[in-house]
């Protein structure tokens, strides 16, 4: 590459490009959007680097490196598009205001005027859905995060942190320096264009007092479109980008519901083989956390393998099937192993079983695994979002974690008969994993990556869809400051400064601080699916990542 831009590798399906700083970030993503080729799945940008996603079955990372270097040679400026204007009305009442000033060393009434007179831009997204790392010229202040991150920031929160400001488009935790509150909405994922703020849009903060920031006021935002490099432009109207929670199958009418929840266990969601292609909106890749074993119970009742179904975490699935539904509903199970009886008889794992009318079938708790996988022939039917039914925990979008009495719709997804009885010899998951890992991007910023290769690691009880907390010697890093936030991807293994290594999981954020020293291959993502708590796991090098 050059001096100023090199390229590391990712996993085996990502090469993170690190750059001088955030100029020349967006010149090269701009360059790699409008020469984008097949086989590039995501383009994540970030403070200083650009994440570049590929399906190395369309793109191999080798050609993926020669695309990148044309783009980095090519000093042609990539189409710039119209900018807008987002108008964000803020009631500047922050509990860090005071803070913030005394850390820049200004009154608080000079942080307000001074942040509400800079011309704001969306350098990138990321963190969140909706979440915009706002840049400005006008901003010359760098501000410290909080030493101790917030368990819960609310929704609407405006913060600052390093040259960055934003807003928190919905409650997250979170280490940024909050100077005030506003109520539009950013994150909206049932409109054509849900996240609010897109990444080259122009920004500014019209202050409000708290007596004047009414719902009816503050809620929206005003959109303008930029027609001259002075910033004039024609007002459109107010848009109104209010959220809606999406249903998990809905509570549907009685002719229409075919199965009908009694318990669900630990968690259970809708989930389906994910969404890609969305990180740069900083929607993460979500679906199920072991894809083939959702994939094998959808063919084993001759459903698309695509198909949405639900997953269990740890058992204790009850549900009934509806006596008013007229139509034949068949189900298989597969993954994580434990008792499934339906109306108390027990059935076999890994078989299509026939659903009578009024039955009511019990997956009790695992003996092994974590995640089972309920199929029904068609699917489960749900909204969508960016292509995907998937729930995704972290950030609150797709259907809702199902609950008792919720009830669920078959879909149409059939992809052909019932297929012949399944004779491969299905075993349970094991207590002992062995998983492949590739390079990670930062691993010269720990001391030594032996004791990741050497050591047995055990699963901690800190361990979700969103990433898992290993127990074990621990990684000493050469440097324990947060790094600029770069994009993530589910299988990273984050070093915090603690050593403790992190999994991100599927549902784990678009973006992050620690560095990633190694990640887990594509293929034994699906393994970690079946880790629960005392799960032992052995790291090896992955034999070929180009």
């Amino acid at each position: 590459m050059t001096d100023a831009v090199s390229v590391r590798p990712f996993g085996d399906r990502g090469l993170l490009v690190e750059t001088d700083g955030l100029e020349r970030v967006l010149a090269l993503h701009a360059r790699l959007s409008s020469g984008r080729i097949d086989g590039v799945v995501d383009l994540v940008p970030a403070a200083r680097t650009v994440l570049v996603v590929v399906d190395p079955a369309v793109l191999p990372l080798t050609a993926a490196r020669a695309w990148i270097a044309a783009a980095v040679a090519d000093g042609t400026p990539a189409p710039a598009r119209t900018p807008r204007t987002v108008e964000i009305p803020v009631v500047y009442d922050g509990d860090d205001l005071a803070e913030a000033a005394s850390l820049l060393e200004i009154r608080p009434a000079e942080l307000v005027r001074r942040h509400a007179a800079a011309r704001w831009t969306v350098a990138f997204t990321g963190f969140a859905p909706g979440f915009g790392y706002l840049v400005s010229p006008d901003w010359r202040f760098d501000v410290p995060r909080r030493a101790r991150p917030r368990p819960r920031v609310p929704a609407g929160a405006v913060g600052l942190a390093g040259a960055f400001s934003g807003v928190y488009p919905r409650a997250t935790p979170g280490g940024w320096q909050l100077i005030g509150t506003t109520s539009a909405p950013l994150f909206d994922p049932d409109a054509a264009t849900p996240a609010l703020l897109q990444p080259g849009d122009l920004v500014r903060f019209v202050p409000l007092s708290a007596a004047s920031a009414t719902p009816a006021v503050s809620a929206r935002p005003r959109l303008r479109t930029e027609t001259s490099h002075a910033g004039r432009g024609l007002s459109a109207p107010m848009v109104s980008h209010g959220r809606a929670a999406a249903p998990a199958g809905g509570r549907a009418d009685a002719d229409a519901a075919a199965i009908r929840v009694l318990a669900p266990g630990l968690l259970a969601t809708v989930q389906d083989q994910g969404r890609p292609g969305a990180l740069a909106a900083g929607v993460a890749v979500s679906g199920a956390a072991d894809r083939a074993a959702l994939r094998t119970a959808n063919r084993l009742v001759g459903t698309d393998e695509n198909a949405a179904g639900i997953e269990i975490t740890m058992g204790g699935f009850r549900a009934v099937r509806e006596a008013s539904a007229s139509d034949d509903v068949w189900f298989a199970v597969a993954g994580a192993w434990g008792p499934v009886l339906l109306d108390g008889r027990p059935v076999d794992p890994y078989a299509a079983h026939r659903w009578p009318p009024g039955a009511e079938l019990r997956i009790d708790w695992f003996d092994h695994g974590a995640r089972g996988y309920l199929a029904l022939r068609g699917g489960v039917e749900a909204a969508r979002l960016w292509g995907s039914r998937a729930t995704d925990t972290l950030a609150g979008l797709g259907p809702s974690p199902l609950s008792a009495d919720t009830a669920l719709v078959v879909g149409d997804a059939v992809a052909g008969p019932l297929p012949a009885d399944d004779l491969r010899p299905w075993s349970p998951p094991g207590a002992d994993l062995e998983v492949a890992l590739a390079p990670g991007p930062r691993a010269h910023l720990v001391r030594t990556l032996a004791p990741l290769y050497d050591a047995v690691w055990t699963v901690s009880a800190q361990a979700d869809r969103v990433g898992i907390r290993l127990d074990g010697p621990g990684l000493e890093r050469t440097d324990t400051a947060e790094i600029p936030s770069e994009g993530m991807l589910p299988g990273a293994i984050q070093v915090p400064p603690d050593g403790r290594p992190v999994i991100l999981g599927p549902d784990g954020p678009v973006t992050g601080g620690y560095p990633v020293v190694a990640v887990v291959t594509d293929a034994d993502r699906d393994a970690l699916g079946q880790a629960r708590p005392g799960t032992r796991i052995r790291f090896r090098h992955a034999r070929t990542v180009l």
